[in-house]
């Protein structure tokens, strides 16, 4: 679109005085834009207060975030929220005042040495799904330069899988609308090792930023225990109640920090005491539990879609060993994110903060899943190795409370033998998980908590986990179930890797088990599970293959499992048949 001469003269004269569009600052040197800080380029007005929506015009057709929306989710300006491990900034800007940066290039000042640079966007070009963006450059402090692209979701249509929060409604110039908004945050990798001077934003100015940040790596910890959300069910409810929540660990170290995450929640969560014990028996503890800290905090609100990670606590913890991590909820908890299948037993207090209890006398209740806790980090080590998966690798068919999965199974392997590191096993497992379909959409209250798709929980599950160095998948069998092709998943799985080792990790994928016997595994369910194996097997697209499928099957009828290794349902492996999955797992390949 031309500019008339009056706006060109406009224009001349803003650039001339130090000003962008809608007076962004800007800063010119030898002819060369000199990167400034995000928000000194600020040029768009995203927030409005509910009573003068007319204030901002996020769109361009006059809708807009709602200020009080947003509080009500805890992104309050200013506050610093942590999501896939990235610290951002919500901007400080009052409600009606430019708030975020419509992307056309600028230079932005941006230091620190990490694994990816953490963007909080939103796409308003209309695109539906499939989001907006381009190409952008960063400037190390070597002087050189590299190449990262960037896509940012629709806020109105992208999916809620992803998003970092939706809030409930938005405003238009009529009015409060009641319809999801999405905010995002979108990583994109970092080479190892170089620092970041600036970043130049990609030319496409329907993409929005909000914040920007380098997201540091996370060496010097090693990842000891993990789970994913797999959904946000009902709870409790739960008021002023203590969850002790047992977990065991795979790597040991001389320090320990706890992560918690509000993934998928519409508000904030307050937890207002927290500790970590080693376990003696039931709730009981070993000798008197020790408290963790949140920023020299006794506690922490977590806002809406973000984590918070304790401070490091000088607290030897064994490898192989089950931990009581203990936190107070001191208000009315009606639904959490949770990750649904423990296979252990928790515990739940009465009314009170018991978490310094050495006794289980106060923990009456019981839980059978996790809700909130996400990790469990150690202090040192080699890293870690994530296990992506379905049920088989969150363990249904094992015995409960035994940490037989075989994720539990690899890491006695690794902590016995001296060939290799002897990594930390994060157990991403959700039971009912596909590689490609959200069975949980992402938002609202869980009723189906199969997690949202592989492909969609990758960057939170695998890319933010601590100190990553290999994930290996095994996924595929339940799209197969609900009806999907083989290419469906191939290409999914394809898109693992791809996506993986663009982030520098090794990648290992495993062949998808015998089902025959169980009530959907028909023949032709079958041939669909040899022709994704086949694929696996010549595909040359991973680092390695594991033949889980051959480790179990039967010889003489290929399409079920050993009766020895069959978990009864034919479709899970029990004990015997999880430990013979690691059993065959060539350590080197880790």
């Amino acid at each position: 679109m031309r500019r008339s001469v009056q706006g060109l003269v406009t224009a001349l004269v803003l650039c001339a005085a130090g000003l962008g569009p809608a007076g962004a600052a800007t800063a010119v040197h030898d002819g060369a834009a000199v990167p400034l800080p995000l928000e000194r380029l600020f040029d768009n007005r995203a927030v409005s207060d509910d009573a003068r929506p007319g204030e901002a015009d996020f769109d361009g057709s006059g809708a807009s975030l709602s200020a009080q929306a947003l509080a009500a989710a805890g992104w309050t300006p200013g506050r610093t929220l942590t999501v896939q491990g990235a610290r951002l900034t919500w901007p400080r800007s009052v409600p009606g005042t430019p708030d975020n940066v419509r992307a056309d290039g600028q230079q932005v000042a941006v230091h620190g040495r990490g694994d990816a640079l953490a963007f909080l966007v939103a796409g308003t070009a209309g695109t539906g799904t499939g989001g907006t963006g381009g190409t952008g450059t960063v400037v190390h402090t070597d002087g050189s330069r590299t190449v990262y692209r960037l896509t940012a979701p629709d806020w109105r249509t992208g999916p809620l899988a992803t998003k970092a929060v939706a809030l409930p409604r938005l405003n238009t110039p009529g009015g409060p609308v009641a319809a999801r908004a999405r905010l995002y945050v979108v990583t994109v990798p970092l080479p190892l090792g170089r620092e970041v001077a600036s970043v130049g934003l990609p030319r496409s100015p329907g993409l929005h930023v909000f914040a920007l940040s380098v997201r540091a790596s996370t060496s010097g910890w090693t990842g000891s225990w993990a789970r994913s959300t797999s959904g946000r069910p009902a709870v409790g409810p739960w008021t002023d109640r203590t969850l002790r929540l047992v977990v065991h660990t795979s790597a040991g170290g001389p320090r320990v920090r706890l992560r918690f995450a509000n993934t998928f929640a519409p508000a904030p969560v307050r937890i207002d005491a927290a500790t970590v014990a080693v376990r003696a028996r039931g709730a009981a503890a070993r000798r008197a539990p020790v408290p963790l800290a949140f920023g020299g905090a006794s506690g922490v609100e977590i806002p809406a879609g973000a984590e918070a990670v304790s401070d490091p606590l000088a607290l030897t913890v064994p490898a192989d060993t089950d931990l009581l991590v203990s936190f107070h909820l001191p208000g009315t908890v009606t639904a959490a994110p949770t990750h649904r299948l423990a296979v252990q037993r928790s515990y739940l207090s009465g009314a009170g903060d018991h978490t310094g209890e050495v006794s289980a006398a106060a923990f009456t209740g019981t839980l059978s899943s996790w809700p909130l806790l996400t990790g469990v980090d150690v202090g040192g080590g080699p890293g870690s190795v994530v296990a992506l998966g379905d049920s088989v690798t969150d363990g249904t068919g094992s015995t409960a409370g035994a940490n037989r999965r075989w994720p539990d199974v690899l890491a006695a392997r690794l902590l016995r033998q001296g060939d290799v590191p002897r990594y930390g096993v994060l157990n991403h497992g959700v039971s009912g998980n596909q590689v490609a379909t959200d069975r949980y959409p992402g938002d609202g209250v869980s009723t189906v908590q199969s997690g949202v798709s592989a492909l969609h929980r990758l960057d939170r599950d695998v890319f933010a986990q601590t100190s990553v160095r290999t994930v290996v998948v095994l996924e595929g069998v339940n799209d197969l179930l609900g009806g999907a092709g083989a290419p469906r998943v191939t290409d999914g799985l394809a898109e693992i890797a791809a996506r993986a080792r663009a982030r520098g990790l090794r990648v290992l994928v495993a062949t998808v088990l015998p089902c025959a016997g169980w009530r959907t595994c028909t023949a032709a369910v079958d041939t669909e599970r040899e022709r994704v194996n086949s694929w696996i097997r010549t595909a040359g697209v991973f680092d390695a293959v594991l033949d889980f499928d051959a480790a179990v099957r039967d010889p003489s009828r290929p399409s079920r499992m050993l009766p020895r290794y069959d978990g009864g349902d034919h479709l899970h492996p029990g004990d015997r048949g999880l430990a013979a999955l690691a059993e065959s797992v060539d350590l080197r390949l880790l």
